[in-house]
């Protein structure tokens, strides 16, 4: 059964000149969730039926639609778009172009000066490294996970963090201090690593359909909250780990994260009712289940709906290139380009020959033959660096994201809301 467990929190910054809400003590409650291993999931009808059009969706997006457009190059984009909303969720605001000229630079060797951008491609390695760790049937381990979550705060100022389970509480929500008038408080950190074995174990398991069964791993890592930071987005790539895992989504990711962003007050409410209070079997913890499991399915329907909506934008662009370059040698590199460039809508000459597979020079040619024609543009990236963008698809992978307004005041994250209790502020 869920529980509470109260806890007393003694506060040790009240010497620094904070507001009384930072400097009190108190006793608070701290949630500590079922196992999912044994616990028996009931699916209402009308939900049941939500996850079965939602996984329909996903498996059309992956066998129908690619058709259109190279699928590698869909995929690019795709898993770009759903990076960069999971970290908008957590307040890591960065346009598609930005994005891509940071992407370009750390392509050149260069670190890239935004550190907003530089943290969100760290969210890019990690589901890359995510998606391409597991395969149809392979184990989701807790070893998996710290190294996803490694990759993602890389470089980052709490990088010493990364890929270790929390040792301290943290909490969401209210005060950066204390707990006090927190949100929602995860479970205690000697509570964290039981739960992920328990977690990563029924990640493995295959008795319900899968978008339910990632529902479900989704919410129970929000509710453990195992790291300091990144938790949301680490918990948001294992939506696609077990869709993987269950052959739904093995070429193209739907890009789920533009949903959640779009309807984040739904999305918190929705973790929130999954957070039941005694048995599993209670009205109340069903009756949560299935809302957050109806909710996270017409976002899986809703976001393949966008990424369709996407593919067709992006095949009549390449439609019109074709009309705008004439006759183009079949496997030619100005060829294999256009039919690339949608996933690497910024490029340099020398990114370009290792996506079309050619040497510089025909790599560079083909480029030239773009600009020409109106598809490519030169720009600069970086201090000194030259690269070539095509806007159209830039404005395409914007709209994908529909121009998606920020979440702001839904969640208070905790990254903003921890701090360790023997650290006080400078």
């Amino acid at each position: 059964m869920s529980t509470v467990t109260k806890r007393r929190w003694s506060s040790d910054v009240g010497g620094y000149g904070l507001p009384r809400k930072d400097s009190r003590s108190c006793d608070y409650e701290a949630y500590v969730p079922d196992h999912l291993m044994g616990r028996r999931f009931f699916l209402e009808g009308e939900v049941a039926a939500d996850v079965a059009d939602a996984e329909a969706a996903i498996a059309r997006l992956n066998v129908e639609a690619n058709a259109l457009v190279d699928t590698e190059a869909l995929a690019r984009i795709l898993l770009r778009a759903e990076a960069v909303a999971s970290s908008r969720i957590e307040g890591l605001e960065v346009g598609a172009r930005r994005l891509l000229h940071a992407e370009v630079v750390r392509g050149m060797h260069t670190s890239p000066s935004d550190v907003t951008a530089a943290e969100v491609l760290n969210n890019i390695d990690a589901m890359v490294f995510a998606v391409e760790s597991v395969s149809v049937g392979d184990p989701i381990t807790v070893d998996l996970l710290l190294g996803m979550h490694r990759r993602l705060l890389a470089g980052t100022r709490l990088e010493q963090h990364g890929g270790i389970p929390r040792d301290q509480q943290n909490w969401i929500g209210g005060s950066a201090y204390n707990p006090c008038s927190a949100v929602f408080v995860p479970p205690p950190p000697e509570f964290v690593s039981e739960l992920l074995e328990d977690l990563c174990a029924f990640c493995c398991t295959d008795d319900l359909p899968a978008v339910a069964q990632a529902a479900i791993a989704h919410a129970q890592f929000e509710t453990i909250h195992p790291f300091v930071d990144g938790n949301g987005r680490t918990g948001r790539a294992l939506i696609h780990l077990v869709l993987r895992r269950r052959g739904l989504a093995l070429r193209t990711l739907p890009p789920v994260s533009l949903v959640l962003a779009t309807w984040a007050q739904s999305y918190i409410n929705g973790l929130t009712l999954f957070r039941y209070v005694g048995s599993p079997m209670s009205p109340a913890a069903i009756d949560g289940l299935n809302t957050w499991i109806g909710r996270f399915a017409s976002a899986c329907t809703r976001s393949v709906a966008d990424a369709s909506a996407y593919e067709r934008r992006v095949a009549g662009l390449q439609a019109q290139w074709r009309e705008q370059l004439g006759t183009v040698r079949a496997n030619s590199g100005t060829d294999v380009l256009l039919r690339v460039l949608p996933g690497a809508p910024i490029l340099s000459a020398d990114s370009a020959a290792t996506l079309i597979g050619r040497t510089f020079k025909p790599a560079a040619a083909a480029i030239q033959r773009l600009v020409d024609a109106g598809i490519l543009r030169q720009v600069n990236v970086g201090r000194r660096n030259r690269a070539f963008e095509a806007p159209e698809v830039i404005a395409a992978f914007t709209a994908l994201e529909r121009q998606l307004a920020s979440p702001e005041g839904d969640t208070l994250t905790l990254g903003s809301h921890w701090w360790p209790r023997r650290s006080p502020p400078h």
